[in-house]
């Protein structure tokens, strides 16, 4: 319990200003939105695309903000030097499928709870996305494929080492990362028109996936 208690503490000290940072992003983008008539012409020409290919869009243009441009930047900063092509596929793969996961999330949270962006609205899609949702699958699911992908997709070394303290302290973790950033920038993406959403998810999301490999590779 301590060392959880140690981990969450040090989550916190490492996340808070990147995860002010990321929420002051997403404020910004949404402020354009409203206000900002300029940004009509990117706001439209992104919100069509959504409108026309559907979960499409979201795979394929979550693959690109998860997955690939953060696989470049760790490249070119010579984060990763090993497996380089496997690793490469599996930024892109695995932020493919989370794309389409959570452009499914939010279609099912809409057929729920509807199209308003009022406090109940926002309230009840970001207790979903984040304390169910977030908890049960998306943190374990995350954690568990980072550190598969940390042991170079080495499934015996992977398996080796899920233990008791990735249960009860990686994963607590990682949760708590995912809180610090997530909480506050899913109540905007909530607040956006629907065909907005995962385009301002995968912006959010470029730099927490640079965020959370930048703190896999210092425990590493």
């Amino acid at each position: 319990m301590q060392t959880l208690s140690k981990n969450v503490k040090s989550a916190l000290k490492q996340n808070l200003v990147p995860g002010v940072v990321l929420q002051l992003f997403a404020v910004l983008t949404a402020l354009c939105y409203f206000y900002y008539e300029p940004a009509a012409v990117v706001f439209t020409y992104l919100s069509d695309l959504k409108s026309q290919y559907g979960w499409k869009y979201a795979m394929l243009s979550t693959s690109l903000f998860g997955g690939f441009i953060p696989f470049i930047y760790l490249v070119l900063t010579k984060q990763i030097h090993e497996k380089i092509a496997a690793v490469g596929l599996f930024y892109v793969l695995f932020w493919a499928y989370k794309g389409v996961e959570v452009d499914f999330l939010y279609q099912l949270q809409e057929n729920w709870f509807g199209t308003g962006n009022d406090v109940g609205t926002l309230a009840k899609k970001t207790i979903i996305d984040q304390f169910v949702y977030g908890s049960l699958w998306a943190a374990p699911s995350m954690a568990i494929a980072y550190l598969w992908k940390d042991k170079l997709l080495n499934f015996r070394q992977t398996f080796a080492n899920i233990d008791k303290a990735f249960v009860f302290v990686q994963i607590p973790t990682t949760l708590v990362t995912n809180w610090i950033i997530w909480i506050p920038s899913v109540l905007i993406i909530y607040s956006m028109p629907s065909d907005l959403q995962i385009p301002l998810f995968n912006f959010v999301l470029c730099f927490f996936v640079l965020l959370l490999s930048s703190i896999s590779k210092k425990k590493t």
